[in-house]
């Protein structure tokens, strides 16, 4: 367990405008300000917030875990932005 608060830890440290992102989305999603959607790809009600510019915190896509790691490790050329959303 240490180990793994040592290495969520310095990724914090290492990204601190992503980690802020991420904080910004789980405030709004507690106070009702945003809310969770569906993964855009399969449908799946269980995902995670995926933000394509951290800059927007708040302007996320919902992907299940499956698809959001897919699009880190293959680009976002699998699931290209939708610029309605």
């Amino acid at each position: 367990m240490i180990e793994s608060d040592t290495r969520q830890a310095d990724w914090r440290r290492a990204n601190p405008k992503k980690y802020d992102a991420h904080l910004a989305v789980q405030r709004a999603l507690k106070a009702g300000q945003l809310e969770r959607h569906a993964c855009e790809v399969c449908g799946i009600a269980s995902v995670d917030a995926h933000h394509d510019r951290y800059e927007e915190p708040l302007h996320v896509r919902w992907l299940c875990r499956r698809h959001h790691t897919r699009l880190h490790h293959f680009g976002e050329d699998m699931f290209p932005i939708n610029s309605c959303g």
